[in-house]
């Protein structure tokens, strides 16, 4: 997807150089290429199965995106009532999406409900009582599934985790099987799967069979009470490559791993909700030097991509590779590669090996597809950067940099 060409960076065939000169930084830019390959390992890899693969939209919620995966046949997992209006205006088919998210309002249940969604994903016995209240409301029946924590630990960040006791995500597994037994005899629920998400960037495919392995057994334990499963919602959370040790998983061996689990379940159809590992490594985040200095020892490359542009380095101390768009210098320095925000969070690296670059000189920061763009914000009155799309050679812009009018358009 990266290259350098005569000492010049490029995706797919396309000049970074003169991507960040014609639409200046801070500039997001994505390849369809990466996106497309991406998704349809996914489909390769489950194709042998009854399955649905459910985007997770949190990861980048961008329509030019969304377009791409549902003109593959993508389905939508979803969190709020915004990823829904925008995957239904995608066109993601309603039947293709599953709800999830720990905090459903009554608007927004009402909404999907009126769209006939697939299921939602329930993670609270007050949550299936709101549910069953607007479902009767607008005499209809809710389709559902709860999100069963089984208190694996999937060995990633703490703030990524979501699969162990403690978590805000799902309901114990110790109290699944009497909620589903109460949600049965509601009369807008219908129960039609079970879901299990354990957590975001796994290497390492052992936690999601120790998942499977005990979710199997409370299906098992439901179906001889008559609740009849058609969905298990084995989550996503497949990890992409940020570091030289990273060594993410193929999805052919998410399958196996938990195929070897629930492949004595007939008529079943599997959801899978990679998200991160579709657009992660698809997307880049092009940055301009601004100044450099030294501080005592420290030596600082001071750019315009900030925390409000890519929160990742602050908020979970992640690293990302980060690259000379034009190689000038076989010299090097260790360096922080930081942004002009009036924070100290507010960097890229730290202590970083860093070839000795220009005033004015580019930069590229890889694997910025997932939780990049989607969390950015306007924090410092910073308007947000443009989002490019690469097929090839063609260049489309599909999102507008915002201008200093725009942070105040909806102000009184």
């Amino acid at each position: 997807m990266l290259k350098y060409i005569k000492n010049e960076l490029f995706m797919e065939k396309v000049s970074l150089l003169k991507l960040a000169k014609k639409y200046d930084t801070p500039l997001y830019v994505y390849s369809k290429g990466k996106i497309e390959s991406n998704f349809n390992l996914y489909k390769k890899s489950f194709k042998s199965i009854d399955s649905i693969i459910c985007y997770a939209v949190k990861a980048n919620s961008n329509h030019g995106i969304l377009k791409i995966l549902a003109n593959l046949g993508a389905g939508a997992d979803v969190v709020s009532g915004g990823e829904l209006y925008r995957v239904l205006k995608a066109g993601i088919s309603s039947q293709k999406i599953v709800y999830s998210g720990v905090g459903k309002t009554s608007s927004e249940i009402e909404f999907a409900l009126k769209s006939n969604i697939l299921m939602f994903n329930v993670e609270s016995f007050e949550e299936v009582q709101q549910i069953n209240k607007t479902a009767q409301k607008l005499k209809t029946k809710a389709r559902i599934s709860f999100r069963v924590n089984p208190n694996v630990d999937p060995h990633t960040h703490k703030h990524i985790t979501t699969g162990k006791f403690g978590s805000k995500f799902g309901i114990m597994y110790e109290d699944a099987f009497e909620l589903y037994m109460k949600a049965n005899k509601m009369k807008n629920i219908e129960i039609v799967g079970i879901d299990s998400h354990i957590g975001s960037q796994l290497l390492d495919i052992t936690p999601y069979k120790l998942a499977a392995e005990k979710i199997s057994k409370l299906i098992d334990k439901l179906e001889e009470n008559k609740i009849n499963i058609k969905y298990i919602d084995i989550g996503g959370g497949l990890g992409i490559k940020y570091t030289d040790t990273d060594k993410p998983q193929h999805p052919l061996n998410l399958r196996k791993a938990v195929m070897s689990i629930y492949s004595k379940y007939k008529n079943k159809t599997i959801i899978v909700e990679p998200g991160r590992s579709i657009v992660g490594d698809a997307g880049i985040l092009l940055g301009q030097v601004i100044y450099r200095k030294t501080t005592g020892s420290k030596n600082f490359i001071i750019t315009n991509v900030a925390m409000n542009d890519l929160i990742r380095p602050a908020l979970y101390d992640s690293y990302h590779n980060i690259l000379p768009v034009k190689k000038t210098s076989k010299n090097r320095q260790i360096a922080d590669i930081v942004g002009p925000i009036c924070e100290t969070g507010d960097y890229i690296a730290k202590d970083r090996s860093f070839p000795i670059i220009e005033k004015e000189e580019y930069i590229a920061i890889e694997s910025a597809g997932a939780y990049g763009r989607a969390m950015a914000s306007q924090y410092n009155s910073r308007p947000r950067g443009a989002e490019l799309l690469v097929d090839g050679s063609k260049v489309t812009v599909i999102r507008k940099a915002e201008t200093i009018q725009d942070l105040m358009s909806k102000e009184i």
